[in-house]
């Protein structure tokens, strides 16, 4: 039995696509330089109501260790985050 030379064989790349895995990093790593990480990150909503307890419990944390500005870094009065 003669094999076909013009036919293709399955992409089967076994354990994952190796192909998309350097897709997806490829555009990852294009989202991180293009510095709107942190933007997309403060103007996602919450998931669900579990989530949103989470981030005010992290938060309530954050501001307890925050007791005032560090008169010795330049600038950190500017600073403020959501």
């Amino acid at each position: 039995m003669k094999h076909p030379q013009n036919r293709q064989q399955p992409r089967n790349q076994g354990e994952g696509d190796k192909e998309a895995a350097r897709r997806y990093n490829r555009a990852e790593h294009a989202f991180v330089d293009s510095g709107r990480v942190d933007a997309a990150a403060h103007a996602a909503p919450p998931r669900d109501a579990r989530e949103a307890a989470d981030l005010e419990r992290a938060e309530a944390a954050g501001r307890a260790h925050a007791k005032g500005e560090d008169p010795t870094v330049p600038g950190a009065n500017k600073m403020r985050h959501k």
